[in-house]
């Protein structure tokens, strides 16, 4: 598997629980924070439903 870096761009402040919770699950919840992950399905997943929010560069 490959890693990317997760970088919140955007607040959290008036989406739906569910996204603020992703954001978290990812080890972000402040901007312009940034993680390093190994890309799976479920991280795949996550950067979906919040791609809104991130962005994701490829290492």
């Amino acid at each position: 598997m490959s890693k990317v870096k997760i970088t919140q761009v955007k607040s959290t402040i008036k989406r739906p629980e569910v996204q603020k919770r992703t954001i978290q699950a990812l080890g972000l919840g402040k901007l312009n924070k940034s993680v390093e992950k190994e890309l799976n399905p479920a991280i795949s997943g996550m950067i979906r439903a919040v791609q809104h929010l991130i962005v994701v560069e490829n290492l």
